[in-house]
């Protein structure tokens, strides 16, 4: 199974105090000899990597560099002009801390967004929600990729499994009898296989993300359909305490155990 991994994290240690330091750059080519691809998300509002950090990295890194961007014009143009390998097409929101949930499929600029991107030849993927239906309608929208959102699975792993509802980050939606959230826990991991399976069996590439840690990545690794899992925040977090380099090959060994 191969590893992206997202350096957005490096770059929000970047901008809080304005200077180059940690430089994204110097950390995408160092990440590089020990991952199969660098994403970043570059945001409307470039809150933390912006157009330049894209250029350089496209520039100078020998993996592959996977775009998440908001179906914004002035991003897909910027794509368009410097030609990542992927684009992954996510929704955004300006108050939001991270990405909330999946794409919808059904946004009247999707389909002009996935054309503009078709010509110039970039792979196109689709951060959608594990269901059935959104499989279906990625498949019919000829793109070459869907990246299954795994939020939900992580945060009733993180209510199972950590202390997280005694803490002011705990999920009130989430805050029920341990047997419910065992239950819509497998609920949620059946979802992820049976959508990664039908994505395969359409003929799409499978990615997966979100919310995925060195605790709870390992149930997602185990499903065999899907070719590539994309972190970044839980590497990052590690790589405060062993190193980058560590950090990163403790994720490998974690994902293909």
């Amino acid at each position: 199974m191969l590893l992206g991994v997202n350096i957005d994290h490096i770059a929000v240690l970047r901008e809080a105090r304005k200077v180059n330091d940690p430089n994204l750059l110097e950390a995408a080519l160092f990440a590089c000899h020990f991952c199969d691809q660098i994403t970043i998300h570059v945001r409307e509002d470039r809150r933390h990597t912006n157009e330049r950090d894209l250029k350089d990295l496209i520039k100078h890194c020998k993996n592959p560099i996977n775009l998440e961007c908001a179906l914004d014009n002035e991003i897909l143009d910027l794509a368009c002009t410097l030609k990542p390998k992927r684009v992954t097409l996510v929704p955004e929101k300006r108050e939001e801390l991270t990405t909330e949930g999946g794409l919808y499929l059904d946004h009247e600029n999707l389909n002009s967004s996935i054309k503009k991107l078709k010509q110039a030849d970039i792979e196109i993927s689709l951060f959608i929600d594990p269901n059935l239906e959104n499989i279906q309608k990625a498949s019919s929208l000829k793109v070459d990729f869907i990246e299954l959102h795994t939020g939900l699975y992580a945060n009733l792993y993180n209510a199972i499994f950590s202390n997280i509802l005694k803490t002011p980050y705990k999920i009130k939606e989430l805050d029920l009898n341990s047997k419910i959230l065992e239950q819509k826990l497998k609920e949620e991991l059946n979802s992820i296989n049976l959508c990664a399976l039908k994505a395969k069996e359409l003929g799409l590439k499978v990615a997966a993300g979100h919310g995925l840690n060195y605790k709870n990545v390992q149930k997602i690794a185990k499903i065999k359909a899907i070719d590539e899992l994309n972190i970044g925040q839980s590497i990052i977090a590690r790589s405060v305490f062993v190193g980058l380099k560590e950090a990163i090959l403790e994720m490998k060994a974690l994902i293909n155990e």
